[in-house]
């Protein structure tokens, strides 16, 4: 009886942690981050004329792959190029992941929001994306559905980004990213190499070289080379 009883009562013990542990799963999460960098870079061009930059947002997941989120960032290029009064970006973005097997996938919309901007075409571009990533390696595909930032007949234009993890340990990584904006008259190469700390309680901070190859018209922004190659730091906290 007792070679019966044992086996029985454990067994009875591990499913009632499990059924514990998967009750305990939460069904959906809300966090929040905020952060700030020495300059704003999106795509290899910095968005705050090689100023500092502040930023933030807050990300909704539901345990089925649903997500949907917002992220902000201070900038200046808008106001620079006499686009108008639009110091503020605003990323509006939703889709949904999963994984086949060993892959894991991510399709979604963002919404790019330059508020009081008077450009023409309008700053505010829509776009679609998708990506894959396996193992370290991840690959992203983004496809406009406006005009692109304010550029004149660039809808259709993609943005193609190739990067992978490394975790180095006691928190640190290391990101290299390579990619190409495509399919208009301004298409150019990016690339960047950034690691990131985790200080631990959310805090996390991160060094990034970047380059790219774009050549951009100094007059718009403020006499600065917002392509050319430099360093950037950030401090972010998550919670």
């Amino acid at each position: 009886m007792k070679k019966i009883l044992v086996p029985t009562l454990i067994a009875a013990a591990i499913a009632s942690l499990t059924s514990v542990a998967h009750a305990a799963e939460p069904e959906s999460t809300l966090s929040f981050n905020a952060g700030v960098v020495s300059d704003y870079r999106y795509r290899g061009l910095s968005q705050s004329r090689l100023k500092p930059a502040l930023q933030g947002g807050v990300d909704y997941a539901d345990k089925s792959g649903f997500y949907v989120g917002a992220w902000g960032s201070s900038i200046k290029w808008i106001k620079d190029g006499n686009g108008g009064n639009a110091p503020v970006e605003i990323d509006l973005y939703g889709g949904y992941k999963g994984a086949a097997g060993d892959v894991g996938y991510d399709v979604g919309f963002l919404r790019y929001q330059y508020s009081g901007n008077k450009m023409t075409p309008n700053a505010n571009t829509n776009e679609v994306y998708g990506a894959l990533t396996y193992g370290l390696f991840t690959a992203k595909y983004s496809h406009a559905l406006t005009d692109l930032f304010g550029t004149a007949d660039s809808k259709g234009a993609y943005y193609l980004d190739l990067s992978a993890t490394f975790d180095l340990g006691s928190g640190y990584t290391l990101t290299p990213h390579v990619g190409r904006q495509g399919n208009y008259s301004a298409a150019y190469n990016d690339y960047s190499l950034t690691l990131t700390k985790d200080l631990g309680n959310g805090l996390a901070a991160s060094l990034m070289l970047v380059d790219t190859n774009a050549v951009v018209d100094k007059s718009l922004n403020a006499g600065k080379d917002t392509a050319k190659s430099g360093v950037v730091v950030g401090l972010k906290y998550s919670f």
